[in-house]
């Protein structure tokens, strides 16, 4: 295997590998704009294919259901696949996708070009987070963890609200077309400096399904559907409501979303500080913060200063829950770890997918006015689950999520 010795002391990664795991942070960027840079762009795209923004909406679902349904199987045939070849191909998958997103004549052409890059994330997502550590070296684990998921929140301080810009000022099918050169830079400089790895072990699937027998793995998994259900009723209608609820123009939305991923910066240092400590605790504590943050930017949405405060605690929290749900299943699982990953990422997906129907489904009968109110009684929800499966650790004495 090609990496070096840890020599550097304990909370410094390798030298050797910081270059690779960069490149996991950046393949991280990608995915996740691909993902949700959707959303900053829904009005732009909803009016340029002819159809409504709760149908553009449903392209958040339908990519999300995708990721729910084939990750596991997907991440499980493909878990003893050596890492270079299958991060090359995940994203040489992403640049196909976005550049047919890029041309697409119609709206189910664009959905078509939505599934491909779904088919390969969970597979990525679980994977890459399990070679970030491995290449990080002994000692190294939650730092390699941490910068991983900067590309999360990268792809929301930058990717979301920049391709916001550019699609206000260039149309919505160029956002589509800088991911698409942006994969193929990615997938190339992955071949020219990833390391070739030694072949991860391979278990039987009926092995790695054996954790999907596990009570305290699945409501560990049930509480990530629910996180994400929380904040995706809400942000898959974000920039609506920016427009719409609180009455920013059309050329701003952009830079309030960039606004919205700078804080969330916050989220991601927080919550990998958080990572050490009790999860379940730490889960409860950022969704009471989201909760919070939703109700308040909805009753605060005509006082622009108020309105700020309220979207950092939104912006916070809802970043931070990204690696927080991601360690706290893994954490639950004591093998097929890659699995693991993979199917908390469905379980998020599922949860993206089910916000986003739910948010759909409020903005046509209601309106965009009460969306916050909804999101915040499903993040309560979850705080009531976080005190079950805490409860649950108790009861049956299951070692603290470390």
């Amino acid at each position: 295997m090609n990496t070096a010795t840890d020599t550097t002391g304990p909370r410094t990664a390798p030298l050797p590998n910081r270059l690779p795991i960069a490149l996991l942070t950046l393949s991280a960027f990608v995915a996740i704009t691909t993902e949700y840079g959707i959303i900053g762009i829904m009005p732009e795209l909803a009016q340029g294919l002819g159809v409504s923004t709760t149908t553009a909406g449903q392209l958040v679902t339908l990519f999300a259901v995708t990721v729910m349904l084939s990750g596991p199987f997907l991440t499980a045939l493909l878990a003893g696949k050596k890492r270079k070849p299958l991060f090359i191909s995940v994203m040489v998958i992403y640049a196909v996708a976005n550049l047919i997103a890029a041309l697409a004549p119609n709206f189910a052409t664009l959905a078509i070009a939505r599934i491909l890059p779904a088919l390969a994330l969970p597979v990525f997502w679980g994977t890459a987070s399990e070679t970030a550590v491995q290449l990080a070296g002994p000692g190294n684990a939650g730092r390699a963890s941490a910068q991983f998921y900067l590309g999360s929140a990268c792809a929301l301080l930058i990717g979301i609200p920049f391709g916001t810009l550019i699609s206000h000022l260039l149309g919505w099918r160029a956002l589509f077309g800088v991911l698409a050169l942006l994969s193929l830079i990615t997938a190339a400089a992955h071949y020219y400096y990833m390391p070739t790895l030694e072949k991860p072990l391979k278990f039987r699937l009926k092995e790695q399904l054996g954790i999907l027998k596990k009570p305290y793995f699945l409501i560990n998994l049930l509480l990530s559907v629910v996180v994400f259900t929380a904040m995706f009723t809400a942000y898959t209608y974000f920039a609506h409501f920016l427009q719409k609820v609180a009455g920013v123009s059309d050329a701003d939305v952009g830079w309030w979303l960039l606004g919205f991923g700078a804080i969330g910066l916050v989220g991601n240092w927080l919550g990998g500080k958080f990572l050490d400590r009790s999860l379940l605790r730490t889960t409860i504590f950022f969704l009471s913060m989201l909760g919070g943050g939703m109700t308040l930017s909805t009753l605060m949405a005509s006082q622009p200063i108020l309105l700020w405060i309220a979207l950092a605690m939104w912006g916070i929290a809802y970043t931070a829950l990204f690696p927080v749900c991601q360690v706290r299943v893994v954490a639950a699982a004591q093998r097929a770890k890659a699995l693991a990953g993979t199917m908390n990422v469905s379980a998020t997906n599922g949860g993206t997918a089910l916000g986003s129907m739910i948010g759909g489904a409020i903005v046509a009968q209601w309106g965009i006015g009460i969306l916050g109110f909804a999101a915040t009684l499903i993040a309560l929800l979850g705080v009531w689950l976080t005190w079950q499966t805490i409860k649950m650790k108790r009861r049956y004495a299951i070692a603290p999520l470390e």
